[in-house]
């Protein structure tokens, strides 16, 4: 995965339409006119659910176009979501009118904290009964998915519905990258329309020297820097250079609090770990360092209320990001706004200063033992041999809360571009998103490391891997409870033993589930049986050509 977009070359398999007004043309209408623009821009794969209010746009299906059903919106969304960052291009979704779109809700706003570039377009009633508030019209459409998107329209004529997408697109793609909005009534599609312009839009802007000196004098004078890296590393596909950059300071690096890709090489000798969204944990951790550039990340994302500098005594701060509503609330310092990758490359371009020392590298955990007998397999036994399995430069697909900090010790990332998970917290995001990346991604198999709790938010999503023929390896962290919760329930009060309502799981059969929908499974309760229960299921080959579960129930 990373952050470039793709080239998109459709010319050999479909011809474009005549122009409208050449000679001889057929007048085109507002589907010829979307349809045209969308496959110039490579978004050719259409992740939808059909509702009514929608089936016009589908009329005279295009043969080099896809569509992509999601059984639900939430999965429509976070399947585009993962296709997108896979790709780098924005990614097309249909809704159905305001009900759809409230479905698809928890997705959009992942999506917009995960900076993905979508256009999502939702059905309207027809516009000669809108005024009669109609059956399935959504009231004041435009309204309905704000915040979080960064642009919101329901055009006002027909034949504004190109230029709307083609507009859509544009600030889709605009760093920071996310979803935008275009609300289209039914009977819009076979209105007349001109063909949108060709026309090329800068998606990206060069952070100001000025900053870039004074950050880069900064690492030069200090003694102990500190790197924190975020995901707008990834999306610019700027990893190599942050690698070098701190090779070249022999800086520690450590990933910001709630990341969701993985930016630096998790093996790397400079890797220092990960930071918690604690305000006081994170002053501890970088308290030995008197620089502390955060690359592509919020400095800093906080999970609870905390007290104290942001920063340890002393340290200086600065910041290079690629979203100036982040940058306006980074509490001291110095911060260059613009492309993290160009940002990085200008600082590399400055004369090496003088050569550190090495720090000490990250201490490495202890192996984790298998359970005696007659108890459960823990989550570190299960990562350590799924880090000893897989391939360790296939894709993962996480959302396992409860698990994360556990697979960062003993499930180690060796390279950007590897990793994905959510910005959000939200949850439903991490099954569809590995559909998403498995379709761009041919042939590559895709591990899902999902918790039982978050897969029940999306687990349609197996259906749609099971008809595409993905090859997708579901692994199911099954531990009978909303384990987040109950963990996290000490800091709102709870005594040790208090129960937590509501946060129970009894009675979930992942492998029967999966079976429903098109996929094979199997349930691993003996941790001699999991190495070769995860080979088989990772294995490639005549048998293995779609989606597999593997259900491990853990402590």
């Amino acid at each position: 995965m990373t952050g470039s977009a793709p080239q998109h070359n459709h010319a050999q398999a479909v011809q474009s339409r005549p122009q409208a007004g050449s000679p001889g043309a057929a007048q085109w209408t507002v589907r010829d006119a979307v349809v045209d623009f969308a496959r110039r821009v490579g978004m050719t794969s259409i992740f939808a659910n059909p509702g009514s209010t929608e089936l016009p746009m589908f009329r005279d299906f295009p043969t080099d176009f896809r569509y992509v059903l999601g059984l639900q919106e939430a999965v429509v969304v976070g399947m585009a979501d993962g296709y997108a960052q896979a790709t780098g291009n924005a990614a097309l979704i249909n809704l159905h009118s305001a009900a759809g779109v409230g479905n698809a809700m928890g997705n959009i706003f992942t999506a917009f904290r995960n900076r993905t570039p979508l256009v999502v377009t939702a059905g309207q009633q027809a516009r000669s009964i809108l005024p009669y508030d109609p059956f399935l019209a959504a009231t004041q459409a435009t309204e309905l998915p704000k915040p979080y998107v960064k642009w919101s329209i329901e055009p006002a004529r027909a034949q504004d519905v190109p230029l709307a997408i083609a507009r859509a697109y544009a600030i889709a793609m605009q760093e920071p990258r996310g979803p935008v909005f275009v609300s289209i009534p039914a009977d819009d599609w076979d209105q007349p329309a001109e063909r949108v312009p060709e026309r090329e839009v800068a998606h990206v802007t060069r952070p100001d020297p000025a900053m870039l000196e004074r950050i880069g004098a900064l690492l030069d004078a200090c003694e102990r820097p500190a790197f924190v890296v975020g995901g707008a590393v990834d999306r610019a596909d700027a990893a190599d250079e942050v690698v070098r950059l701190a090779e070249r300071h022999r800086a520690r690096v450590y990933v910001a609090p709630m990341t969701g890709r993985c930016s630096f090489p998790e093996t790397h000798r400079l890797f220092a770990g990960f930071l918690p969204a604690m305000r006081e944990r994170i002053v501890e951790l970088l308290g030995a360092h008197d620089a502390i550039f955060a690359i592509g990340a919020p400095a800093f994302t906080y999970h609870v209320e905390g007290n104290g500098p942001h920063v340890p005594p002393g340290a200086q701060l600065c910041q290079l990001i690629d979203d100036p509503a982040v940058a306006s609330w980074t509490p001291q310092g110095i911060v260059a706004v613009g492309n993290v990758r160009l940002g990085v490359q200008d600082l590399l371009a400055r004369a090496a200063p003088a050569e550190r020392a090495l720090p000490a590298p990250r201490e490495v955990p202890p192996r984790a033992l298998p359970p005696v007998a007659g108890e459960r397999m823990s989550v570190a036994f299960a990562l350590q041999t799924l880090a000893e399995v897989r391939d360790p430069d296939g894709i993962v697909v996480e959302e396992a809360p409860s698990s994360r900090p556990v697979m960062q010790r003993y499930l180690p990332i060796p390279r950007a571009g590897r990793f994905l998970t959510m910005d959000s917290g939200g949850l439903g995001y991490g099954m569809p998103a590995a559909v998403g990346v498995a379709l761009a991604r041919p042939g590559e198999r895709v591990i899902a490391l999902i918790g039982d709790g978050s897969s029940m938010y999306s687990i349609q999503a197996i259906w749609s891997a099971a008809q595409l023929r993905l090859p997708i390896t579901f692994v199911i962290l099954n531990n009978t409870r909303y384990a987040a919760l109950q963990d996290f329930a000490p800091v709102f009060g709870f005594g040790p033993h208090e129960p937590v309502q509501g946060t129970d799981l009894p009675g979930l059969d992942f492998v029967t589930i999966a079976a429903g929908m098109g996929c094979p499974g199997v349930r691993v309760d003996a941790a001699a049986k999991l190495a070769d229960a995860l080979r088989a299921a990772l294995a490639a080959g005549p048998l293995h050509d779609g989606p597999t579960l593997v259900e491990l129930v853990v402590a």
